[in-house]
């Protein structure tokens, strides 16, 4: 059974994000729909020594463009970027462990699209937290439709048994044209997750999955739903 997920890239997605790529079989990036400006595309939580910060890429204000046709300036973004991470996180136990790769993420390569680095962070942040599913791109297959009909067309595309979304697409998707496409449609639950040893009390779930990685290192897939090898647990 081929487990199907469909979602636009986000920066540095929180953790019911990676819950969802945990629980299937191919995680597929929907980059060319229309960017939303003050959205998770661009933008995600950190907790500090202050409260929770955004840290946010600037991409200009237009939403007449496509997600994966956002530009990114060479600014000095990416520098602020690193330093407000070290700066939330240095005292983290496992800061450490990840820096290495983060720094060279910001400091090493000049991004110039915001689905390329979106992507590229979400597929090594996988690896990271030890899920095996596969990562793919939308554009790769040449939809037609719009709207729920594009999330159907690009299912059959697949060969999808089941496909698992958000909850937010409840306002738009439709039972009964899954069960017609003999596709089953399931939704992710983001409620009950466990805390875990957090910096700077009190607990907030809403950051950043790097909160969780360099709070809980080689432990942090012990707190999503998926631990691995439980096809439900989403």
């Amino acid at each position: 059974m081929k487990r199907v997920a469909i979602l636009q890239s986000n920066y540095l997605p929180w953790k019911g994000y990676f819950d969802i790529a945990a629980a299937v079989d191919l995680f597929i990036f929907h980059d060319d729909l229309q960017y939303t400006k003050n959205d998770w595309r661009n933008r995600n939580l950190i907790k500090t020594s202050g409260g929770l910060k955004w840290l946010t890429i600037p991409c200009g204000t237009s939403e007449k463009r496509l997600i994966c046709e956002v530009t990114l300036d060479a600014s000095d973004w990416q520098m602020k970027h690193w330093r407000q991470i070290e700066a939330a996180y240095h005292a983290a136990p496992f800061f450490g462990e990840f820096a290495p790769y983060f720094k060279d993420i910001f400091l090493k390569n000049v991004w110039r699209s915001l689905s390329e680095l979106n992507q590229r962070l979400i597929r090594d942040i996988a690896q990271f937290l030890a899920i095996d599913c596969r990562f793919d791109d939308s554009r790769a297959y040449h939809l037609q439709h719009r709207k729920a009909k594009r999330v159907l067309e690009l299912l059959q595309k697949t060969g999808a048994a089941s496909y698992l979304s958000g909850p937010a697409a409840k306002k738009y998707l439709n039972q009964d044209d899954f069960e017609q496409a003999g596709i089953e449609l399931r939704w992710a639950d983001y409620s009950g997750y466990p805390e875990y040893p957090q910096l700077y009390p009190p607990f907030r779930h809403e950051v950043s999955i790097i909160d969780l990685l360099f709070n809980t290192g080689s432990a942090a897939r012990n707190y999503l739903k998926n631990k691995g090898g439980d096809v439900n647990a989403c």
